[in-house]
């Protein structure tokens, strides 16, 4: 039982790996900056195995995963080159089967990064853009450690190196956009196991035309196999990867706009299989606030 609902509280990580159209490689301007309020829902009965091969959560027809999680998600430019991001989700998780329905909900560990762009020394004249961004996830979600209960959080901390580039098509409306990085997961002390390593990547295509916005991205997770810290095993068998395709549509209303997408799962091991549904309002200003 705690190693499905161990995959249940993977999900978490599955939004975190996009923020939104802004929040790539373009370094906000001191003063400006955008926020985006996201609401995300799976309800999945499969999941992807350690072979890569979709399978049921559990031997029980009735077993599901449902996670609902809003989240709110924003920079802000502090000095020239130089802005802050930060991501503070709400989730309510659900894993039910023909025994009982588990149910949690909670804030679950934020996230705050730093991202340095070249406008910092003075290269504003690059024919892309380009930053690097590093930060942390914070544990502070409920980790639950009986069998019985879904944990709101992963339970350590975790820090994370990106590389971002991005560039806009002009005179076509269209941008192309990206990273590639690198997450250190600390140890779990409390159940003596450290998380695997992971490597990320995020690819985007997007434009707008008059209130219409769209994208389309992949994203990927690569990571290494945990440890058991009290007798030194890896658990070869309990690495994650997880590729997903992610389309969005956007319409502009009012000051902001409404983006409607999913994150559909391509491959994975040790993941939910499920697709993701998200809906969220997105908002930027151009004008500085200092």
């Amino acid at each position: 039982m705690r190693s499905a609902l161990r995959t249940v509280s993977t999900i978490l990580l599955l939004t975190g790996l996009s923020a939104g159209p802004a929040a790539g490689q373009w370094v906000e301007s001191p003063g400006t900056g955008w926020v985006k309020l996201q609401v995300t829902h799976q309800n999945t009965d499969t999941k992807f195995g350690n072979n890569g091969n979709r399978r049921s959560l559990k031997l029980d027809d009735q077993a599901r995963s449902i996670t609902t999680t809003v989240r709110l998600t924003g920079a802000l430019g502090v000095w020239r080159g130089i802005d802050v991001w930060a991501d503070v989700p709400y989730r309510r998780l659900e894993f039910n089967d023909s025994v009982r329905d588990r149910q949690r909900n909670g804030i679950s560990d934020p996230r705050l990064f730093v991202r340095v762009g070249p406008s910092l020394v003075g290269a504003d004249d690059l024919p892309f853009a380009v930053a690097v961004r590093g930060g942390t996830k914070f544990p502070v979600g409920d980790f639950a450690v009986s069998a019985q209960q879904i944990p709101l959080s992963e339970g350590q901390r975790d820090w994370e190196l990106l590389l971002e580039a991005g560039k806009s098509l002009y005179p076509w409306p269209v941008y192309v956009m990206g990273w590639v990085g690198y997450r250190w997961r600390e140890p779990n002390q409390t159940i003596q196991r450290k998380p695997g390593d992971e490597w990320l990547f995020f690819a985007a295509a997007g434009g707008a035309l008059g209130r219409f916005r769209w994208k389309l991205a992949v994203d990927g997770l690569f990571g290494q196999p945990p440890v058991r810290t009290d007798f030194n095993l890896v658990l070869e068998n309990e690495k994650r990867e997880l590729t997903q395709l992610i389309p969005t549509l956007g319409w502009k209303v009012g000051p902001g706009a409404v983006e409607v997408g999913a994150r559909i799962p391509l491959h994975g091991r040790n993941f939910p299989a499920g697709p993701v549904f998200t809906l969220g309002y997105f908002i930027s200003w151009s004008d500085p606030l200092w």
